[in-house]
């Protein structure tokens, strides 16, 4: 059945017996990795403090376990930021510290965390973690222990809350979504040749218009960490030197977008890059009661992307971006990618926009089309 509390609705997702057979899973992986180690437990308040209670009653290694207090979340979301960590009395130079978090989403904090931690000198430090939502993971170091992987939904109970309540449950609930078809959503999809200042561009609108940032490369390395069935099968592809095929890209998109049906829409970014990627992004979005809005194409010049991408070469220390090569990967995506130009300028959403200027000048004219929306 579900519950409310204050203005959202909530409905069952974890029992309380599925999160402690998790749980004794951690347990037991840890107690027998870490036996004979020094280990110290650091739990971090408010949110893992049942998991951490839980985990340690099943821990049978000679351990201790302390608490940690920050703040780094604000209603339903995180906020990034991340206060001194207070509550470490403990001596941890030289001992093994495996940090206790209940759920870790877009991996900020943890990072914060660890990287105070290391200023104490411990041996190692472990991350271990009830919940992990991969989809919103932007982080690459590792975690050691996870007891669930999740979509990128909000949830409370078993210690996890919205606005303060909701931590006594036992079980573990997620927020039901209202009923969005999809027909609002502002779905930009932000193209150009390499060097055009798509990235640039992106963040931009993202901040402005408030949507979420779909890049096929983020979220191939997300499901690869989180070592999800999609994750491994694209890891088979790439391991061999071959390009992940189509299907298992539109299916990580898939998840993606079913996961974030309820916001104001996404920014394209990497995706489509040819016509029979444009066609099967189409037809994933009419699942949804939703389609692209615009296509945004930047209009840079080749002697300009050459200037641009030379320069970019020797700051980031690239000594593979040859003149030659370069000139290669324009002629590559004048063959194939302007292909998906064409496949929307065919549905009167293609929208060329100088990309030659001041970065800001550049984005007053993107803005003022997505406006029109």
């Amino acid at each position: 059945m579900t519950i409310k509390i204050r203005d959202k609705e909530f409905k069952p997702y974890l029992s309380s017996e599925q999160i402690h057979d998790s749980v004794k899973n951690i347990a037991d992986k840890i107690n027998k990795e870490l036996e004979g180690e020094d280990v110290i437990f650091m739990g971090i308040l408010n949110g893992a403090f049942m998991f951490a209670s839980d985990l340690f009653k099943l821990i049978n290694i000679e351990a201790r376990i302390t608490f940690l207090k920050l703040a780094s979340y604000e209603g339903t979301v995180s906020s990034g930021k991340v206060k001194r960590l207070i509550g470490i009395n403990e001596d941890i130079k030289d001992k093994t510290v495996v940090v206790l978090e209940d759920i870790i989403d877009t991996g900020i904090t943890m990072e914060n965390i660890i990287k105070q931690l290391r200023g104490y000198e411990p041996k190692e430090i472990k991350v271990a973690t009830l919940l992990f939502k991969p989809e919103a993971f932007q982080k690459d170091y590792k975690i050691d222990y996870i007891g669930f992987t999740i979509p990128n939904d909000f949830i409370i109970g078993y210690g996890l809350d919205y606005d303060g309540y909701g931590r006594n449950y036992p079980d573990i609930y997620s927020v039901v979504k209202t009923n969005n078809s999809g027909s609002k959503m502002k779905n930009i999809l932000i193209f150009g040749p390499p060097g055009a200042g798509k990235g640039t561009q992106s963040k931009k609108i993202i901040h402005e218009f408030n949507l979420v940032h779909l890049s096929t490369g983020d979220i191939l390395r997300a499901e690869i960490l989180s070592n999800t069935s999609l994750g491994q099968e694209a890891k088979k592809f790439i391991d061999k030197g071959e390009l992940v095929p189509d299907q298992v890209v539109i299916d990580m998109i898939d998840k993606k977008i079913e996961s974030n049906i309820n916001g104001n829409g996404f920014v394209f970014d990497g995706f489509p890059r040819t016509f029979e990627q444009a066609e099967a992004l189409c037809n994933l979005l009419k699942k949804y009661n939703t389609e692209i809005s615009v296509m945004i194409s930047l209009d840079v010049n080749s002697d300009e992307l050459t200037k641009r991408l030379l320069k970019r070469a020797k700051e980031e220390g690239r000594v593979d971006d040859t003149p030659k090569i370069i000139a290669h990967r324009i002629e590559v995506y004048n063959e194939k990618t302007a292909q998906v130009a064409e496949f929307y300028s065919k549905q009167n959403k293609l929208q060329l926009i100088p990309g030659v200027g001041e970065i800001d000048n550049i984005f007053k004219l993107i803005k003022i089309e997505l406006d029109k929306l």
